[in-house]
């Protein structure tokens, strides 16, 4: 029983991996507790995003990710 956890765009060169797996059922403290506490700190700003089977979450602490799910890590957008 695994989650995935995708790690995208600078976040993939923080966590130094394109993705690991985690224990599933996997929350917030969990998710903090897998990725270490370089990528955990970059989480807590409030504009990168966290997606759950490909669905954006409007509040990430509210993460309930189950066996099979992927967690997208999304840095904030830039463009112009």
């Amino acid at each position: 029983m695994a989650v995935t956890i995708v790690f995208l765009g600078p976040l993939r060169d923080v966590a130094g991996t394109a993705s690991r797996e985690a224990a599933a059922p996997l929350d917030w403290a969990g998710l903090l507790a897998t990725v270490g506490p370089e990528v955990a700190d970059q989480l807590r700003d409030d504009r990168v995003n966290v997606a759950c089977a490909g669905r954006v979450l409007s509040d990430k602490q509210s993460l309930r990710a189950m066996d099979g799910d992927e967690v997208a890590l999304l840095p904030p957008v830039s463009g112009g």
